[in-house]
């Protein structure tokens, strides 16, 4: 849904960083707002293919780099037989053996070694507002090698995973205490991933779901606690980035309402007034 107050005020260019770019799983999170203008992104896709992908296919505002991103050691690139589980990390089979698919996408075709490198490191994505992470199993890495730049973040979109796919994967219990080191609170879980246990099968579906929850996306904002400490810029932007990305309305009108006693301002009503009509 488009952000009502665009011809109210003017919202700063979003700056955004793709870790893991390759869109195998559809459009991404932020693609509303690439749509309407207004956001450049920074996108990292360590895969050889999948990065030609994308370079074959330009996208405007959007410039991808071939990076791993993680903490600044060496690592091995798992590439795997299906795209989506190429990973940093071995795949864990005695987890994966238990649901239909997984396994066998999970098969290891090549492994590349390559270095990593930490977003602090990387001046490409300075100053941005906006972190969406899929790294399959690496994520505990990649924010490590981002404590500075998260300090000037205000929305992390990151997948996690409840069940391990891969050894020594860190789950959900770690990256949300990272994050909530780092002043982040949980803002919303995007729909939960859940299998069937083999050797069950429902209506012939084998990525149909049923009890065991596996993996969802989690969206974290600055807390909500401590938006003085987010100056107007950021206020609107992430304003914006909760309406249109996340349709996450009450949020958008907490971070104008701060604006406005911070400024003597009405955004907050203007955008209750135009809601209807965004």
């Amino acid at each position: 849904m488009n952000f009502p107050l665009q011809s109210v005020t003017p919202i700063p260019p979003i700056r955004a960083i793709d870790v893991g770019a390759s869109p195998i799983d559809g459009a991404p999170p932020y693609q509303p707002l690439l749509s309407r203008g207004g956001l450049e992104v920074v996108g990292f896709e360590p895969s050889p293919k999948q990065f030609d992908a994308l370079q074959a296919a330009p996208v405007p505002g959007c410039t991808f780099l071939p990076h791993a991103v993680g903490d600044g050691s060496e690592g091995t690139l798992r590439i795997c037989r299906a795209p989506g589980m190429t990973s940093l990390l071995e795949p864990d089979l005695d987890v994966l053996r238990h649901f239909h698919v997984l396994g066998e996408c999970a098969e290891v075709l090549d492994r590349i070694p390559i270095p990593t490198k930490r977003l602090d490191d990387l001046p490409e994505v300075a100053g941005s507002d906006y972190l969406k992470i899929d790294v399959q199993g690496s994520e505990l890495n990649v924010l490590r090698g981002a404590s500075r730049l998260l300090e000037s973040l205000t929305v992390v979109h990151i997948e996690v995973n409840f069940v391990p796919f891969y050894k020594d994967q860190p789950l959900f219990a770690e990256l949300d205490q990272e994050l909530r080191g780092a002043g982040f609170f949980l803002h919303k879980f995007l729909p939960l991933i859940s299998r069937v246990f083999k050797p069950l099968i429902l209506n012939k579906d084998p990525y149909a779901g049923l009890s065991q929850v596996l993996w969802t996306d989690a969206v974290y904002v600055r807390r909500f606690t401590e938006l003085d400490v987010l100056d107007d810029a950021q206020l609107l932007k992430t304003a914006r980035i909760a309406h249109e990305a996340y349709s996450s309305f009450d949020l958008c009108g907490l971070l104008l309402h701060t604006h406005d006693q911070r400024n003597q301002g009405g955004l907050y009503d203007s955008y209750l007034a135009r809601f209807g009509n965004a």
